[in-house]
This record gives structure tokens, sequence and C-alpha cells, in this order.
């Protein structure tokens, strides 16, 4: 197959950015006819229609979005080298994409992620919040260099891909105060009857949840799943339920939210992981995630159960 000519796919990349031949004739300096001619030996060369008419503009096909999302990393990358190459003394931030699984709590990934923006070589994040297996997708395919999830990567997936646990916790319950007010007895028997908001069926800590208030013989009045951990944290903040979380945040959700921790269980076990490419980690970035997961934000967890 010929090589592929990058001029015609800065045309396209051009008339599929403005919306139209005539708008990007004008940035280019050239004819409508001119990129439309480029365009047509483009299409025949992959041999697959990119565009289509809509209106007095034109509209990318599936296959011209698809090559779309290949043309903007080449032409980013090329500007970085061209702004590198015109100022070579200037420090440019390399881009790093993150994953952050739905089922990680926001302040875990805040703690996580915020010494990025103290590395010595500077750090421009991507991050991108969705569920596990559309993430490790994203992964499969270089559009991501890290994930943090709550578990660690699935062996029955054909991923080349490697689990790094960056730290566990045990599990705390919180409150709303007018809600702890209203409840009977010491933990975990203030739990019986309680009502609860639930981790979404995609959090890894779910089942062991459930089977730890099974063999306490606890029976909550679930009034809500979240798939979202801050959703679930927003409504107990509202008073609607009692939450779990991990331990080792527990200060700083009674302070964020305003809520009041009723206990911990030792035996449920929180746990979250780096997933990446590489075998041992080797990016600045990653390295100092797993530093500060080990000695700031699981560093100091007790996971003794207390009332």
């Amino acid at each position: 197959m010929p090589q592929l000519n990058f001029k015609h796919l800065r045309y396209f990349w051009m008339v599929a950015k403005t919306g139209s031949l005539a708008r990007a004739a004008e940035q280019l300096h050239l004819t409508p006819q001119s990129i439309s001619g480029q365009l047509a030996e483009l299409e025949l060369h992959l041999a697959t229609k990119l565009l289509r008419r809509a209106g007095r503009g034109v509209e990318l096909t599936d296959a011209g979005r698809r090559i779309l999302t290949y043309a903007d990393e080449i032409f980013s990358t090329a500007d970085q080298l061209m702004e590198e190459l015109a100022e070579p003394t200037k420090r440019t931030a390399q881009e790093f994409r993150i994953g952050i699984a739905d089922s990680v709590g926001k302040s875990v990934a805040f703690q996580l992620l915020e010494p990025l923006l103290r590395l010595e070589e500077p750090v421009r994040m991507v991050c991108r919040e969705g569920r596990l297996a559309s993430l490790l997708a994203e992964l499969a395919v270089h559009k991501l260099d890290l994930i943090i999830a709550d578990r660690a990567m699935p062996s029955q997936l054909n991923v080349r891909g490697y689990s790094h646990l960056l730290g566990e916790s045990a599990l705390s319950f919180f409150a709303h105060r007018d809600l702890k007010d209203r409840l009977h007895g010491s933990f975990p028997d203030l739990l019986d009857h309680a009502p609860m908001l639930l981790p979404g069926e995609d959090f890894a800590i779910r089942a062991r949840l459930k089977q730890w208030l099974d063999s306490h013989r606890l029976r909550p009045n679930i009034v809500g799943e979240f798939d979202d951990s801050a959703l679930m944290k927003e409504f107990g903040q509202a008073g609607v339920g009692v939450f779990t979380a991990p331990s080792a945040m527990a200060a700083r959700i009674c302070h964020r939210f305003q809520v009041v921790e009723l206990g911990r269980a030792s035996a449920v076990i929180s746990q979250v992981y780096a997933i990446t490419t590489e075998r041992r980690v080797k990016h600045p970035a990653v390295r100092a995630i797993e530093k500060v997961a080990k000695s700031d934000v699981f560093g100091n967890d007790s996971t003794r159960e207390r009332i």
C-alpha cells in the first residue's frame, strides 16, 4: 500500500475542524476546488468515504470520525514539535492521560493526582472518568497512560496491562449528625434498619460490604444505589442515608461533607490500584502517585472498628 499523504490528511483535518470547505480553504489559502480534489484523492487512497454534504457544509462519516481521532493526535504532536523547535529552552508540559473508574472516590483521586502538578518535568493531566471496562479498552489502544481503579485488572480480559496496588483501607460508615441522632444503639448494631446508600454493582467493595452486613445480621433499609461515589456522598450529606467510604479518607470526608463517622469495619478492605501497560513502574508521574499513596493517602490508616 502506498504511504499516506499527510498533506491530504491535513486538508481533511482542517475541513473536519471548520465544518466547511470554504472556511478550510480560507485558512489554508487555497481554493475550495483544490481542497475538494485533494480530499477525493485521500478517500480513493483509503477506499472509504470520509465526508458527506450537510446543508452548506459537510459532516463526518463514521470512518471520518475514526480517522479524525488519529489526525488530531498526529497534528497535535506535530504542533508541539514545532513549538519545541521554535523555543528549544522552553519546557513543554507532557500530556499524561489518566482514566479514573467511577467507583474510585473523587477525594482519593485528587490526593493521588495532585502531586503531579509539582513534578520536576511538567505534566499536563488529561482525566477521563468511566466504568473500568471502557477505560481498559482505551488503555489497550494507548489512549490512556494509567487507570486508577478499585480492583486489579480482570484476568479474563485480553488486554496487556499490569495492576499495581497503591493502598488499602478499612471501610467506614458516615452519616449526617441529625441522622446519627435518630439511630439507636452502638456500632455496628445501629445500622440495623437504618437508611443506607449502597455503592453500585460496579464497585469492588459492594459484595464485601453486603457479606459483612449479613455476617453481623444487619438489615439496613437500602434507600438508594449509586454508580458515582461523589453523588452518593452528596445524598449522604443531605441526611438521606448512611454511606461508606475508605477509612483512610475519614477526616477529609467528615470535614468536607459535614458528616460524622459512625464506625469502621476492619474486615471490609477497600483497595485502590494503578493499572498501566508497564510491568515495572517507570514513568515519573506513576512513581509520584505510588509515593503519595504509600506515604499520605493510605499510610496512616487504622483498621480498628470503633463507635
